[in-house]
């Protein structure tokens, strides 16, 4: 399993506009994506398949959709990444996997 967690600078109408863009059917390889507020903006807390699902999700889907709702040109640096270590993951979400 691959976990990050990364603090976006962006406020709630930007994330839904990126949510529709990304669309309603699930991403490949994701496990759980949790957004909260957070200082400065929003916080994604994301659970993967993999590292290598997650990259591949990011270069097909959701940098494409990001790039829509900024109007073509999202911004040019990505937030850090925290990668997590992952010692367990369990939970009525998962288990529906």
């Amino acid at each position: 399993m691959y976990a990050f967690v990364q603090d976006v600078p962006i406020d709630e109408p930007t994330y839904r506009r990126i949510m529709a863009e990304i669309g309603p059917e699930p991403v490949a390889g994701s496990l759980l994506h949790l957004c909260v507020r957070h200082e400065g903006g929003l916080r994604y807390i994301d659970l993967w398949e993999s590292e290598e699902a997650c990259a591949a999700a990011f270069a097909e889907r959701i940098h494409p959709a990001v790039d829509r709702a900024f109007g073509g040109a999202r911004p040019a640096t990505e937030p850090v990444v925290e990668r997590l270590e992952v010692l367990d993951a369990s939970g009525a979400l998962l288990a529906r996997t």
